[in-house]
């Protein structure tokens, strides 16, 4: 039968007792009551993933969750049988027997990654422990309407899965009564193929669903676009639904630039900060309290789309003088030193709103002239903090810019294992629950 992921439900909690911890990290403190048992899973699950190849021992996952050494064992005793855990090894304790070390399976689940730019198509394969595993880059007509991106966005992301090994219907997501491609055991690593009675299959990839970025405005908690600037055929568009029912797989939908800042996030950049993508249009990514912020509408972050020049050059949002265009337009014409600058007057209005930490670049227009785009921002920054006295907040390019939107994208379906996720991923899609 295929493999089965069986999800880790994770539920916004608090501690009962609401004291304090003590030396417990809060940021990782459990909950010892069985209605939590889920959430202290993604707790568990989520110091194991940070720990890396060198693992950790169950005396310290108690001790940096607040749980209970038996609450802990009965945790990673589960996570074993689910296949998201091992054993790697011993390591010395200062009294006693040598301690168990513990570390996550990074091949025990897959998301696929898709990043649906105005003009190119990138689908990556991400392990549990955010590494790409395989990776497809193809042109994209995004003003060819919803249905005809749908099926294109769909048949790579099934030659993507293909090609590493994977069946859109297989994993962990997939039906457990229903049978594979290969017959009723086809996920079995010791099932023997018919076409080759020698050789057993390999063992088919667990694929828990797919992570959709894109430009906004959209509704990220229904999946369903709005007006995207330049393209208003899309307008209403039910991406998810749409793309979910043409795979076989969940789907979650979000903004290019969140999915970006929720990827940056994780890979430890701060609880506070903006992430600028300048590509084919202009967004922010917000990270505030160590989470992104969508808002009420999920419609936080329309960057590009403040006017700062009230009879500047028309955009393609209907506004005049927007700092998308006017970027877009200095880009175009060669004078990056201006689109930085142009850049940096929009960052230092929201600096100046929000009292952000760290302002970070990315987007293809900024690597085409990366350092430029960075001590550009950088000077609009400084020179207004110089004359207001405040602090010079850094600016930087974001880790990995080339891949930080489609990595970001992959982990819209990862998070929520770990119970890092402030989203909405849709439950039981397709009878399928991993949410």
């Amino acid at each position: 039968m295929p493999s089965v992921m069986h999800p880790l439900k994770q539920r916004c909690c608090q501690s009962a007792s609401g004291g304090d911890n003590g030396g417990v990290n809060r940021a990782y403190s459990g909950v010892n009551l069985a209605v939590l048992r889920g959430h202290n899973a993604a707790l568990v699950l989520d110091l194991l993933r940070t720990a890396g190849d060198g693992g950790i021992s169950r005396l310290e996952l108690a001790e940096r969750t607040g749980l209970t050494p038996q609450g802990v064992s009965k945790i990673t005793a589960r996570l074993r049988e689910q296949g998201l855990v091992t054993d790697t090894g011993r390591r010395a304790s200062t009294g006693g027997k040598p301690r168990t070390v513990l570390r996550l399976v990074p091949d025990a689940g897959y998301a696929v990654g898709l990043h649906l730019d105005r003009d190119e198509l990138t689908a990556v394969l991400v392990d549990l422990a955010g590494t790409v595993a395989a990776e497809r880059r193809s042109p994209l007509a995004f003003g060819a309407g919803g249905d005809a991106v749908v099926e294109t966005a769909a048949s790579e992301v099934e030659a993507l899965l293909v090609g590493a090994g994977a069946g859109a219907g297989g994993g962990a997501g997939a039906d457990p009564g229903a049978a594979g491609a290969g017959g009723a055991d086809a996920g079995d690593p010791g099932h023997l193929d018919a076409q080759d009675p020698v050789h057993p299959e390999p063992p088919t990839p667990r694929v828990l669903g797919v992570g959709v970025a894109l430009p906004g405005p959209l509704d990220h908690s229904s999946g369903v676009l709005h007006r995207v600037t330049g393209f208003p055929e899309w307008d209403g568009f039910p991406l998810r639904d749409a793309l979910a029912a043409r795979l076989g797989l969940p789907v979650v939908v979000d903004k290019d630039t969140n999915a970006a800042a929720l990827g940056l996030t994780l890979a430890g950049c701060g609880d506070s900060f903006a992430y600028l993508h300048l590509g084919t249009g202009l967004g922010a990514g917000l990270v505030l309290g160590g989470a992104p912020y969508r808002g009420p509408r999920t419609g936080a972050g329309e960057f590009g789309h403040q006017v700062i020049q009230l009879d500047g050059p028309p955009c393609g949002c209907g506004n005049r003088g927007c700092i998308e265009a006017l970027c877009l337009a200095a880009v175009a014409s060669g004078s990056f030193d201006e689109a930085a600058r142009v850049l940096g007057e929009g960052a230092a209005n929201m600096v100046g709103l929000l009292d952000i930490d760290l302002v970070l670049l990315g987007g293809r227009k900024v690597a085409a002239a990366e350092e430029r785009f960075v001590e550009g921002v950088r000077a609009v920054l400084g020179e207004r903090a110089r004359r207001g006295g405040t602090v010079e907040v850094p600016v930087l390019s974001a880790p990995g810019s080339e891949r930080v939107v489609v990595e970001g994208a992959a982990q819209l379906v990862l998070a929520p294992l770990f119970g890092r996720a402030h989203g909405h991923f849709p439950a039981n899609r397709n009878d399928r629950n991993l949410s």
